[in-house]
């Protein structure tokens, strides 16, 4: 599971006036790829709820078409070295792959058994999450806008969840608290274990996600209108990941978190428009005030990269 917003190690210098047209035109195709793995990623939510077939099922399926999708793309760029080299992972490796793939689990079981919205704000504060993890094991300074941004948005989910209790939405909040712990200590082990191939251990955490989800569901018992949507599914995570990984190519780390941000949005105004979704009053008011601190924490950075 890649997260969009995982970027900060990414850094290029931005655009200015004088700006050789080569370069203009790099970053604008960013802004595009970026944007348009946000709209991808937007999309799970929407096809989880409407793939009838169980948690498991669609962890496993998703998982292999992800896993090989990301997988080809590994090896497309890398083809000039030995497929030895560039699927060579080591362990570190496959643990980050395997909180990524604890991660997933609890993505998809949160999307079966709540609000679209609620899973959205809340994995919009893994960034958030990470910080505070880096800081509290490893030591690493905070700034104060991430400090008080972090701050907003746990205030935010804890609306969220508060709305939830009593209801069965709660273990899918619960679900989501779950996942968006396991993204904060994923990121913290890409950093910590800068050598690793995240994209790669991506790959591996769907791979992980097939093996051990094949026994425990029926994968093949599945409708097909399901397996057109599974299928649908992991190309999506596949196509999303690798115009992620381009657009941070081309564009500062401040601004793919900006553009990035972008997803919780679009993923709450599709599951209102195709699934006609609209949570209570208590999840739309902890969406706002995360929104507006996530939203705002990735505008400041983008302000503060251009004046640097």
């Amino acid at each position: 599971m890649v997260d969009p917003r995982m970027t900060d190690s990414i850094s290029t210098c931005d655009p200015t006036p004088d700006m050789p047209a080569h370069r203009q035109l790099q970053r604008s195709a960013g802004v595009l790829l970026v944007l348009g793995s946000a709209v991808l990623f937007s999309f799970s939510g929407v096809l989880t709820k409407a793939i009838s077939a169980g948690s498991w099922t669609i962890l496993v399926w998703r998982g292999i078409v992800g896993a090989a999708g990301i997988g080809a793309y590994v090896w497309f760029v890398n083809r000039k070295r030995p497929a030895r080299q560039v699927f060579r992972l080591g362990l570190r490796g496959w643990l980050i792959a395997a909180i990524g793939a604890t991660g997933s689990v609890a993505f998809i079981v949160s999307f079966k058994n709540t609000w679209v919205a609620n899973v959205s704000v809340i994995y919009a504060t893994a960034p958030f999450i990470a910080a505070v993890l880096e800081r509290i094991i490893r030591g690493e300074p905070m700034r104060a806008r991430t400090m008080k941004t972090a701050a907003v948005s746990f205030a935010g989910v804890i609306v969220i969840v508060l709305g939830s209790l009593g209801s069965p939405n709660l273990l899918g909040d619960s679900a989501a608290l779950v996942m968006v712990t396991m993204m904060a200590i994923y990121m913290v082990l890409i950093r910590t274990f800068p050598d690793v191939d995240a994209v790669l251990s991506g790959a591996a955490g769907g791979l992980l996600l097939f093996v051990v989800g094949w026994p425990i569901a029926d994968p093949l018992d599945i409708t097909q209108r399901d397996a057109l949507l599974l299928a649908a599914f992991g190309l999506v995570f596949a196509a999303a990941t690798v115009l992620l990984i381009e657009g941070t190519r081309r564009l500062p780390a401040a601004e793919v978190g900006l553009l990035g941000s972008a997803e919780t949005p679009i993923a709450i105004a599709l599951a209102a428009l195709l699934l006609q979704e609209v949570p209570p009053a208590a999840s739309i008011a902890g969406s706002v005030i995360v929104l507006i601190a996530v939203l705002g924490h990735a505008w400041g950075d983008r302000t503060q990269s251009q004046r640097a």
